[in-house]
């Protein structure tokens, strides 16, 4: 089941999500952003969630 969320986000990360969502491989900027929240849990559970670096 989804659940609707609502963020703010800086304008110039919305129109790389937006250019993102125009690969064949996403539907919508949701997609994209679920499917990078997804590689980010899984990154930080095999790196043991530990301190994160820009």
């Amino acid at each position: 089941m989804k659940k609707k969320i609502s963020i703010s986000i800086e304008e110039t990360l919305d129109e790389r999500l937006e250019s993102l969502s125009q690969n064949p491989l996403f539907r919508n900027k949701s997609h994209v952003i679920e499917y990078a929240i997804e590689k980010f849990l899984r990154y930080a559970k095999t790196t043991g969630g530990g301190e994160l670096h820009e």
